[in-house]
């Protein structure tokens, strides 16, 4: 009678034995382990989206306050002077070219101060909201138990001075790259803004693909802020093919998103416009990790780990 209960339960008594699971942190494993860990991943952008919120609160800000007429070439105002002056028929035609006119928002004390507000929310929380969020990304690609807000704030008080001040070098050095990107691009048309714009895509993309680093290991080991650049620097050089498949796979995911919004307004579509804010900076977060932590792991803790464990060899055991 026993051994017909267990039949019943378990449908044949000649199943094999279950193999472990392959978790070599490979292609093939990232897309099981993101299909496992999605639903989580989609919570923590609940915690993620308030990157980005904060400047994405600014835009209506700015575009619905009141507006006032203005000149779009700085060169009017001394075309009319001498059009006015000499009645030149070629200070008419330039002015008839250039005089076409743009209504600017006119921004209100209220307006600035709420911006202002929203901005500096932005950069005193940015190195907190990274280390939160990278000690959950780090907890899922690792397989760990994972409680998401609790780890995150509990990540957040274990780094609370040392990830304000990253985040404010982090957030000054993206704005910096960002502002010469947007400065050579302007200037490009010569060849040697040219090579310069290309050095900043560059420098921009790199660095990009070194915060990952960065931020998972302030969040693992306790090192200092120039030791974690240079071990960051290193350990991009060493990865290099896990970096330029997260590289790939993220320029494929924000091209796709991009395509696709691009399209629908074409149409009159405008609802893709929110889509990634549902999904894309918890995805982007995790394919950096996955590429990142394999290699943190091989070249700064398995080898920690194997020394450990030559002394526990090499010690002998005491003797009552």
């Amino acid at each position: 009678m026993e051994n017909e209960k267990r039949k019943w339960f378990r449908q044949s008594d000649d199943r094999p034995d279950l193999q472990p699971e392959d978790t070599t942190p490979n292609l093939s494993f990232f897309f099981k382990l993101l299909k496992r860990k999605l639903g989580k991943l989609m919570t923590l952008n609940l915690l993620m989206l308030f990157q980005v919120l904060p400047v994405v609160a600014c835009v209506p800000i700015y575009i619905y306050a009141k507006t006032y007429p203005t000149m779009q070439s700085p060169v009017y105002a001394p075309l009319l002077g001498a059009h006015l002056t000499g009645r030149s028929p070629t200070a008419g035609l330039l002015l008839s070219v250039l005089g076409e006119q743009m209504n600017v928002p006119r921004l209100s004390t209220g307006r600035v101060v709420a911006i202002a507000l929203l901005f500096a929310f932005l950069v005193f929380t940015w190195g907190w909201q990274n280390v939160g969020a990278f000690y959950n990304l780090r907890s899922l690609v690792r397989g760990d138990s994972c409680f998401l807000f609790s780890d995150y704030f509990y990540a957040i008080r274990r780094n609370l001075v040392r990830g304000f001040f990253f985040g404010l070098f982090d957030l000054a050095l993206l704005a910096l790259i960002g502002f010469d990107l947007y400065y050579f691009y302007h200037l490009a048309g010569t060849f040697v803004f040219g090579v310069f714009y290309i050095l900043v895509l560059v420098l921009l993309i790199f660095y990009l693909v070194m915060r990952p680093y960065l931020y998972l290991m302030l969040v693992t080991f306790d090192l200092s802020f120039f030791k974690r650049l240079k071990n960051a620097f290193l350990l991009v050089v060493l990865g290099t093919k896990r970096n330029a498949l997260f590289a790939i796979g993220a320029a494929i995911l924000i091209g796709v998103n991009f395509a696709l919004i691009t399209v629908c307004l074409q149409f009159g579509f405008t609802l893709p416009i929110i889509l990634p804010f549902f999904y894309l900076l918890p995805l982007l977060g995790f394919m950096a990790t996955y590429a990142a932590w394999p290699v943190i792991r091989q070249y700064m803790i398995d080898p920690e780990e194997e020394k450990e464990g030559q002394t526990q060899k090499s010690t002998p055991p005491a003797v009552d």
